[in-house]
């Protein structure tokens, strides 16, 4: 699949001849100092999973992570993105129409290179991956962003004398429970819980735990029951597997599993940096993007959440895929492949979660699908 209809320029908006008709949509971030258009707007075809492009704006540089949330009056909607520049910023845009449009500007978020973000207990939450540290930033009831709240700090090193001499918080979300927000740090080879003043915005570190040194940690993903948790490892091609205790808040990691079948490597010199973990809404099924081996793991999770088991690996679609999301139906998957310039989306087996190849949407500089 490729880019439909005739296309017109509106100043930093592309829209093209598709027009929305209330069908789910997609949103895919890409690098715009790269050659990406920014942030992508498409319609999703619920029998297909095919992908058409509504529009495009350009008014957010370098958007790699983006995060859907609720904005003012009945059916309105918000997306929020992270600027991963230096100084870093975050944005608000309205997705009511076709093309998303901004809500305010740029908003400073007092840390360097944010790489993900999350919206809790009405506040818009970064990790800056640049400054090891995380921004809880206030949301203005026309769903703009609106000023620093605090900046919670990390501290720490890893043994990678390249990639760990300094934290580098790569994600921050909130837990199912809403009670606590959890970052996970490559640096410093460790998970955050800290608890989130909704009146104030202040952060308070509630404990950290410690992962196995060197992995370097990237992201977690949470069973749907909510009492488990999978750090996928970016140094190592691992997922640690956690029990989550939501009264104490607590991660107690339970168990650590390649997420490469053995043999699956092929060219011993080939380096994979794991960057996405999903998994599945009936707690079934887990799966990674592998960067590098450019790939797409299936691990078969056990009925207690506790054991992943690696099954199979199939192609990414694509070089270098940064994202991995599932659309809310389950059915669908998609990967945004940064290096080859496209999202391919894959039909998932219900009852194998092996991911089969269904099409693909030409997105130069690629980094993030969600949906809304």
């Amino acid at each position: 699949m490729r880019d439909r209809g005739r296309t017109e320029e509106r100043g930093s908006a592309v829209t093209s001849g598709v027009t929305g008709d209330g069908a789910r949509r997609a949103f895919i971030g890409s690098f715009t100092s790269a050659g990406g258009r920014g942030i992508t707007a498409a319609a999703v075809d619920p029998g297909t999973g095919e992908l058409n492009v509504l529009g495009t704006t350009d008014a957010v540089p370098d958007p790699s992570y983006l995060a859907v949330g609720h904005g003012p009056g009945p059916g309105g909607g918000v997306l929020y993105a992270v600027s991963e520049t230096e100084p870093g910023a975050a944005a608000a845009l309205d997705i009511t129409g076709d093309v998303p449009r901004p809500i305010g500007g740029l908003r400073p978020v007092d840390g360097e290179g944010p790489t993900h973000l999350s919206l809790a207990a009405g506040r818009l939450l970064t990790a800056n991956y640049g400054s090891g540290s995380v921004t809880a930033l206030s949301v203005d009831p026309d769903g703009s962003v609106g000023p620093v709240g605090s900046v919670l700090r990390h501290e720490g090193s890893g043994p990678d004398v390249d990639r760990q001499r300094a934290p580098h918080a790569h994600q921050v979300l909130p837990d199912p429970s809403g009670e606590w927000v959890l970052s996970v740090d490559l640096g410093t080879d460790s998970v955050r819980v800290c608890a989130l003043d909704p009146a104030s915005g202040a952060l308070r570190l509630h404990g950290e735990t410690a992962l196995r040194p060197g992995t370097g940690p990237r992201h977690l993903a949470f069973h749907p029951r909510g009492g488990h948790a999978y750090v996928l490892n970016e140094l190592e091609p691992t997922v640690t597997v956690c029990r989550w205790d939501a009264v104490a808040g607590v991660l107690e990691p339970v168990a650590e599993t390649a997420v490469l079948p053995e043999g699956a490597g092929g060219d011993e010199d080939l380096v994979t940096y794991p960057s996405e973990v999903v998994v599945s809404h009936d707690g079934r099924f887990l799966w990674t993007a592998n960067r590098g081996h450019d790939s797409i793991s299936v691990l078969a999770l056990d009925p207690t959440g506790e054991e992943a088991t690696p099954v199979t690996t199939v192609d990414c679609g694509g070089r270098w895929p940064r994202d991995l999301a599932l659309d809310p139906t389950g059915r669908w998957l998609y990967a945004a492949n940064e290096r080859s310039g496209d999202v391919t989306w894959f039909a998932v087996d219900p009852t194998t979660g092996v991911p089969r190849r269904a099409g693909a949407l030409d997105v130069p500089a690629a980094s993030c699908v969600v949906f809304a």
